[in-house]
């Protein structure tokens, strides 16, 4: 809804304009969003998905994503990627593992998943089981680091080098209390027998430690901005002496803190599987379009920035959504509704991944189509904070812009637009440099209610605030 606005007074509206006029300068030529490799995971447990070519053309041709996981070793699906460009993660299934244990059978399951795809499909991984450490089926568990060996030795003995071996983990494989990120390690009796050496492999082999994390099972009603990428105040590590605004950066650290405790902070990562549900049970209320849209959103803007972790700054993680579509023989309301995408190619909501199409912004209210980012006739827009926001609320809507990748040098210390150094004079051109960056659409400015959007150009002096 429009909110009729009403004049500011004069001193306002010098301070909004002359810090908006110089400074929006700095943020027009430089809000390219960073371009990164988002993948998704493609499962199949439904009866009313398109066939896999129509799929392939479709990611092909209508998405920027790159590479699908899947959860087993389907030839159809293998065949319909050949010459796509577009990289395969096939899956072991966790009952064929102990027959992989060895290398006859390794060298079979390559023979007959593997050769007759390649190399016009990109198969650039085996994911042997999914899990298997948490489901602590002893059995399982005792051959998964053999297997992993012996389809590395088969695919090295088949002259494929460029396939990777791994599997992908829960974050129950680390112990009870693991917060803060710092404090978190590997369930004691696996760290040194179990994950020790299968580290050890992955940094002997350069393959990936993949991991599973999700947020979702993890919030409370306390912690769902957390959670969500939204602004929130924060989780301090008092040993790392590390402020967490999302809680997939804390699960991330946790992991890494883990590896570093038995020596392997080396290692890559790679996030096998992450999303959240856009509709679930009566008893879910925090199941919804809204917070789908606004974690994998986020998500794929947060990975793409490069900003890393506190832990792990500057790094980005090759990471897949879960799931491509909704899955409608899934057994719960909640597990039917991961995807990104419903069988009839259409969106449930836009992440960001539809060529010629921007994401979704993380405040809106409800999901929204993408709208024009120019006024009716044809000149710009900017976004500002209302002038009931809080200084509370404009520092978080602040301190989450300047966490998730947006440069936000120019109103540092020192920097060009530091003056006038005032919460809201920072968070104007914090909120704005996030709008023209992500949009600009409208719901990309409304930061829970606090910002809104003017197409009048602060140079005219007739810059209006809402009340």
């Amino acid at each position: 809804m429009e909110e009729k606005p009403t004049k500011a007074s004069p001193p306002e509206l010098y301070s909004i304009f002359f810090f908006l006029f110089a400074c929006n300068l700095l943020i027009y030529p430089t809000v390219a969003a960073a371009a990164a490799s988002i993948g998704v995971n493609y499962g199949t447990v439904a009866d009313n998905l398109p066939p896999t070519s129509q799929v392939a053309t479709f990611l092909k041709t209508q998405t920027t994503i790159d590479r699908v996981k899947i959860f087993d070793a389907n030839p159809d699906i293998l065949r319909a990627f050949a010459n796509t460009g577009i990289a395969v993660t096939v899956t072991v299934g966790n009952g064929d593992v102990p027959a992989l244990a060895k290398l006859p059978g390794a060298q079979s399951w390559v023979a007959n998943n593997i050769l007759p795809f390649q190399p016009r499909t990109v198969i650039n991984r085996i994911a042997v089981g999914n899990e298997i450490v948490a489901t602590s089926d002893k059995s399982l568990i005792a051959h998964l680091l053999p297997a992993m060996k012996s389809l590395h030795l088969a695919l090295k003995l088949a002259n494929v080098t460029d396939i990777q071996v791994s599997t992908p983990h829960s974050l129950g494989i680390l112990a009870p209390n693991s917060e803060p990120p710092s404090a978190a390690r590997f369930r004691r009796g696996y760290d040194k027998v179990i994950f020790a050496p299968m580290l050890e492999y992955h940094r002997q082999t350069k393959s990936p430690f993949m991991i599973n994390p999700y947020p979702f099972f993890g919030f409370s009603s306390k912690t769902l901005n957390y959670a969500l990428f939204k602004p929130n105040g924060g989780v301090f590590d008092n040993v790392t002496r590390l402020n967490y605004t999302n809680m997939f950066d804390a699960q991330m650290d946790a992991v890494f803190s883990a590896m570093k405790k038995v020596g392997y902070d080396d290692v890559d990562i790679v996030v096998a599987e992450t999303g959240w549900p856009s509709a679930g049970d009566p008893n879910q209320p925090d199941v919804n379009i809204e917070n789908a849209l606004s974690y994998n959103g986020n998500l794929v803007k947060h990975v793409n920035s490069g900003k890393g972790t506190p832990l792990m700054p500057n790094r980005t993680f090759e990471t897949y959504i879960f799931s491509l579509f909704n899955e409608n023989l899934k057994p719960s309301t909640s597990e039917r509704n991961y995807g990104l995408f419903k069988p009839d190619l259409t969106p449930v909501y836009d992440v960001g991944v539809l060529r010629n199409d921007q994401a979704l912004g993380p405040m809106a209210g409800t999901a929204q189509a993408p709208s024009s980012s120019w006024g009716d006739a044809g000149g710009r827009k900017w976004c500002v904070p209302r002038s009931d926001a809080s200084d509370a609320a404009l520092q978080a809507n602040l301190d989450y812009v300047c966490s998730i990748g947006v440069d936000c040098n120019p109103i540092n210390a020192g920097g060009a637009c530091f003056e006038p150094n005032t919460v809201r004079s920072h968070a104007s051109y914090a909120m704005n440099a996030y709008y023209q960056t992500f949009g600009p659409q409208d719901y990309n400015c409304d930061f829970n209610h606090t910002g809104f959007v003017t197409s009048n150009d602060p140079s005219t002096f007739q810059f209006l605030l809402p009340t």
